[in-house]
């Protein structure tokens, strides 16, 4: 599955994306075989995971939390992680401001926008996108930097239907680039897209891309 490293990240980066190579439940050879490569950004799902991986390997890599995160949680992975997909509240916000504070760090996050139909799916509902700015713009938060948004697309064959989705999620961006973020250089980024359906994201403006079983192979459970 490694051979086909080069191919992705070529189709990837002439669309002016950047991918980020998932590689939860996968060993640290695995990692270290991409890193080798080049690969500098890998994505986690679990926090203890993500800290874990972070110790073993060199510091030069960016850790993205792509997971969904529970404040609970926030405390243990703070300032191990470079950018955090999934925020979708104000308290997870501040909570991520707070332990980036106390370690002197700023972490870059993205809003996790709900797209999808399946009610399994995390994220701010679009219609309330105002209001969670209102209470964001309203709250001190300087530890964070919101860098733009995320959003996954349902689990389905339907390719108009993914689409429609990520062309939803680009018209949260805008909104939000226009309306709060018109000077803000750093909110730049749209993660959407992932092994199934990575090439749609990419005509429908994703500037990240999530893909981990066309680069290591179907995920390990256990």
């Amino acid at each position: 599955m490694l051979n086909s490293y080069e191919e992705i990240l070529e189709e990837i980066e002439s669309a002016g994306g950047t991918l980020v190579a998932v590689s939860k439940t996968k060993p640290i050879a695995m990692i270290q075989e991409l890193y080798e490569k080049g690969q500098r950004i890998f994505g986690e799902n679990r926090v203890q995971e993500l800290v874990d991986k972070a110790a073993s390997m060199t510091d030069d890599i960016q850790w993205h939390m792509i997971g969904h995160l529970q404040t609970k949680k926030v405390k243990h992975l703070i300032p191990h992680a470079h950018m955090i997909h999934s925020v979708d509240t104000l308290k997870l916000a501040q909570e991520i401001d707070k332990y980036s504070g106390r370690n002197n760090w700023v972490t870059d996050i993205l809003l996790q926008i709900k797209i999808a139909e399946e009610s399994s799916k995390y994220g701010i509902d679009p219609q309330q996108l105002d209001d969670f700015m209102n209470e964001i713009k309203n709250t001190d938060l300087p530890y964070i930097r919101i860098c733009g948004v995320m959003g996954m697309a349902t689990f389905t064959s339907d390719q108009n239907q993914v689409r429609q989705e990520f062309k939803k999620l680009k018209k949260a961006f805008n909104h939000l680039k226009s309306q709060y973020f018109t000077d803000d250089p750093h909110f730049s980024h749209i993660s959407m897209g992932m092994s199934g359906d990575y090439k749609i994201a990419l005509e429908e403006g994703s500037t990240m891309v999530r893909i981990g079983s066309l680069l290591f192979g179907e995920r390990n459970y256990g």
